[in-house]
């Protein structure tokens, strides 16, 4: 199946407190791939997932989204994001929380509420709508974050460790999902630490050590575990510096 360009950023650069901690950051992402974003701890992954999205200021880039060249209103209607620390209004019960959500698409009620329970539905939480979000623990704060994320229908979704304090049970949910959004033409952008989901699930991935990209490449390529693969990369890449920037 023949596929476009759905995202491609040229050049993102990014000083911080004088040190340079991205290095001309280039990326595309197609249509209806689920494309992975592996690094090291301290590699700055979500700085560049931020300012991919427009939540950080880069120094430096280019970025064409969508079809559109930036972000504008219209475009980031279209787009979803899960954070890694999500931060939710703790006091609302789910429910309230994906309404107060959903609102700022402009949906109609009677759709935002089937899409409400539908989500709840999906990550395992339509018994739990009317708790309050401060009662529920990290794992359960996850999946109504991945719900919230997903509630526009977006075209493309970044998902900044969707996995993390999950058990393999709700992985295998979340896992799910993802390859659901796919089958229904949404582009999956995630990082995560967990490499068999990786090799299970994705398309494409990109390796991000010493602040800019070091591999990239399809899963169905590989001729190595990927686990042998990503620490091979970072050894052959583990002499640079930060630049300091005068």
């Amino acid at each position: 199946m023949w596929k476009e360009v759905i995202l491609k950023i040229d050049n993102i650069d990014k000083i911080l407190d004088k040190k340079q901690i991205l290095f001309w950051v280039d990326l595309e992402i197609y249509s209806w791939e689920v494309f992975w974003f592996l690094w090291p701890n301290w590699a700055w992954k979500t700085t560049t997932m931020k300012c991919i999205l427009d939540l950080i200021k880069p120094d430096n880039w280019e970025i064409f989204i969508l079809w559109n060249k930036g972000l504008s209103k219209e475009t980031k209607n279209q787009i979803g994001f899960m954070p890694e620390n999500t931060y939710l209004y703790k006091y609302l019960t789910w429910y309230e929380f994906l309404e107060f959500n959903g609102k700022f698409f402009d949906m109609p009620e009677q759709i935002l509420n089937e899409k409400i329970y539908e989500l709840l539905e999906k990550v395992w939480l339509k018994e739990s709508a009317n708790k309050l979000l401060v009662k529920y623990s990290k794992w359960m704060l996850q999946r109504i974050g991945l719900a919230q994320a997903i509630i526009n229908d977006p075209k493309i979704v970044f998902l900044d460790e969707p996995m993390s304090w999950l058990d393999p049970i709700w992985r295998k949910m979340v896992k799910n999902l993802i390859l659901e959004l796919k089958k229904n033409w949404t582009t999956v952008f995630f990082n995560t630490h967990i490499l068999s989901d990786v090799e299970s699930i994705c398309d494409r991935f990109a390796i991000i050590h010493k602040w800019k990209i070091i591999a990239e490449d399809k899963v169905k390529n590989l001729t190595e575990p990927l686990e042998d693969y990503f620490i091979g990369k970072i050894q052959e890449n583990s002499e640079e510096k930060y630049i300091e920037v005068k």
